[in-house]
């Protein structure tokens, strides 16, 4: 095997990184770009937050569970940023449609959802490190304060989020800009499964199987135990992470799968709706 055809079956950093810093240079090229990945976080933070302010002011129990609206809506948005972050830079090629030339070139398609998963966690970063700092000096809910468990949260929420992102992504290959809806909407199908605002003990009986098979699941019951009980659940977030491996292999799976019909049907060049 030659030295050009050995560097490209080998996986590149190099071109993760270029890749990157294509996403990077057009993100820092908009400021209402990296306006709109404040704007929502923070909005929905401050909504919240009053909220709880006047639930605590006005019930027992939520003076117990202080903080438990502002944490869901925290990490709701770390699962909910996390694949719009990946999504909306895989969005970029097909609106540029490059997604022909991408294919083409020598970037592997591992290497261009590397590089998507790390804008993703870009985009987070800039959208969530100043509205975290907000809930702090509006509310004193300190989402740092967390420590380990905020690790364990947040990698199970990105996991969640990738997943979901690589699936949208291998939809929008196969179908277009047609299936672009997906991207923004996909998420919240989970909204009322996983639990977000409420324990799963809400849910009707029947429902309840279908609320733990989601990994977020765990998620949103750890915080409220941690918050409310003051014990971080280690258990739920062992058995969060074992669904989301196998929750990020099908997805990658599908990916794929969808990938190799796109240019079976020659829709990497008609990404239109």
């Amino acid at each position: 095997m030659s030295v050009q055809e050995n560097e490209a079956v080998m996986f590149s950093t190099r071109r993760v990184l270029a890749m990157v810093l294509r996403y990077w240079y057009l993100l820092r090229s908009s400021w209402p770009r990296i306006l709109d990945l404040i704007y929502w976080p923070a909005v929905q933070m401050l909504m919240w937050g009053f909220l709880q302010l006047y639930l605590n002011q006005n019930s027992g129990f939520f003076n117990k569970a202080g903080g438990t609206f502002i944490g869901a809506v925290l990490l709701w948005d770390i699962l909910f940023r996390g694949q719009l972050g990946f999504s909306i830079s895989f969005l970029e090629e097909m609106y540029a449609r490059n997604m022909g030339n991408l294919m083409m070139s020598p970037l592997r398609p591992v290497e261009f959802v590397t590089a998507l998963m790390v804008m993703s966690i870009i985009r987070l970063a800039i959208g969530m490190v100043p509205v975290s700092l907000l809930a702090i000096a509006f509310f004193g809910f300190n989402l740092w304060g967390f420590g380990l468990a905020l690790a364990a949260f947040f990698l199970n929420l990105i996991l969640t989020s990738w997943a979901i992102g690589i699936f949208v992504a291998g939809l929008l290959l196969r179908n277009g800009l047609g299936a672009e809806s997906l991207a923004w909407t996909f998420m919240f199908l989970f909204l009322p499964l996983t639990c977000v605002y409420y324990p799963v003990a809400v849910l009707p009986v029947w429902l309840q199987p279908v609320a733990w098979s989601l990994p977020p699941t765990y998620v949103f019951e750890g915080m409220r135990a941690l918050l409310i009980d003051h014990v971080f659940r280690a258990d739920l977030m062992i058995e969060a992470f074992a669904i989301n491996v196998g929750l990020f292999a099908a997805g990658a799976v599908a990916f794929f799968m969808l990938l190799r019909s796109a240019r079976r049907h020659g829709t990497l060049l008609q990404t239109g709706e």
